[in-house]
């Protein structure tokens, strides 16, 4: 399977980078099976550091090997998914065991529903159903060094604005 990572780099070896910020699947390597939101991300990052050029980075992703890493994987939004992604985001020190983590991506209009279900004005159910309706994109996140030997680079492609 093709999985995609957008970079202002070329990332041949992947590496698990401690970020500055909270995410939703926690530190690691995200990446995508939609080259479209890598693209977008990209664009994104090339905005905020007044660059003019980044790459979207293809890697082949063996997904056999999640039969021998510990996966945690979320075909659509459920109350677990929105547990995982609440810890991750939420809880200051917070760490989980899998090697990867599959499932959607918490965008801005997710964000927005997220902090209606922080502030309780949706409970889970009606934040899980509000969700439901949004096409989410996923998100492949490779938590452990072990887990970064299922993806082989194939090559990157430039992006510009």
């Amino acid at each position: 399977m093709k999985l995609y990572h957008g970079s202002l780099e070329i990332v041949k070896q992947p590496v698990i980078r401690q970020s500055n910020r909270t995410l939703d699947y926690g530190q690691g390597f995200y990446t995508t099976t939609s080259e479209k939101q890598a693209e977008d991300w990209v664009k994104r990052r090339l905005k905020e550091a007044g660059a003019t050029r980044g790459y979207v980075n293809v890697y082949e992703f063996d997904e056999l090997m999640c039969s021998s890493l510990n996966c945690l994987m979320f075909d659509a939004p459920t109350e677990e998914w929105v547990d995982f992604v609440m810890h991750n985001r939420t809880e200051r020190g917070f760490t989980h065991d899998y090697d990867i983590v599959y499932g959607p991506v918490a965008n801005d209009r997710v964000y927005a529903a997220f902090a209606l279900y922080e502030g309780r004005l949706l409970d889970k159910e009606n934040l899980i159903a509000e969700l439901k309706t949004y096409k989410l994109v996923d998100q492949y996140l490779f938590h452990t060094k072990a887990a970064l030997q299922a993806l082989r680079f194939f090559n990157a492609k430039e992006a510009t604005l």
